[in-house]
């Protein structure tokens, strides 16, 4: 009978321990550095006949998870991310293929949602900005790349994209999946319209925080 008590009596300040130890972390500010990879494409908004190939790309950045009490947060990001798409067209009777790669500083701000220390779901706006888009055309005979950079100095000119995903956290170690769509393209005048061609990607990360 004793033996027992003291079975149950080591259970519960196991319970205890681990209780306390998954509410300290996550009533704590952490902050973090991610790198992966994007998979992104192209969506046409009209439905109309267009196809496309996805295209791998490069991200990486840092991120910030401040909590508000145990079950909630908000968790602010800003990386480098690379998209496009890759798509192939007849010109002249000669398939002519083009790779556009796009590179943006994305800046999404999350609501974090966490119901155990391990999982944290997320949702939130994003806002990206164009710095570089180059385009690669390939014919039979020869390759032409076309190059443009763009001024991202006004932060109202950007695209407003809608983002989700989850991070499983295994102590320090953070991997993460997101999935994103542009909504609307922001000028500088603060001006905002839908995209025909919208980015459309998905992300795996793997991430260290402190």
């Amino acid at each position: 009978m004793k033996k027992n008590i003291f079975s149950i009596i080591a259970l519960i300040l196991v319970a205890n321990t681990v209780t306390a130890q998954e509410t300290d972390s996550n009533s704590r500010i952490h902050i973090g550095l991610k790198a992966g990879m994007n998979y992104s494409n192209i969506y046409d908004s009209k439905n109309e006949e267009y196809t496309a190939d996805g295209k791998v790309g490069f991200a990486a950045g840092g991120f910030v998870c401040i909590p508000i009490g145990t079950l909630l947060g908000i968790q602010p990001e800003i990386q480098f991310s690379q998209k496009g798409f890759q798509a192939t067209s007849s010109i002249l009777g000669s398939n002519v293929k083009l790779t556009r790669t796009t590179n943006y500083i994305d800046v999404p701000i999350f609501l974090a949602i966490k119901p155990s220390e391990m999982l944290t779901i997320l949702v939130g706006p994003q806002y990206s900005y164009l710095i570089k888009q180059k385009d690669v055309f390939t014919n039979p005979i020869t390759d032409i790349e076309v190059s443009q950079d763009f001024n991202t100095d006004n932060i109202r000119k950007n695209t407003l994209c809608v983002v989700g995903g989850v991070d499983i956290n295994l102590n320090n170690i953070v991997l993460g999946a997101r999935v994103g769509l542009d909504m609307y393209n922001n000028d500088g005048n603060g001006n905002s319209t839908a995209p025909r061609y919208k980015n459309v990607w998905g992300q795996a990360t793997v991430g260290f925080r402190l």
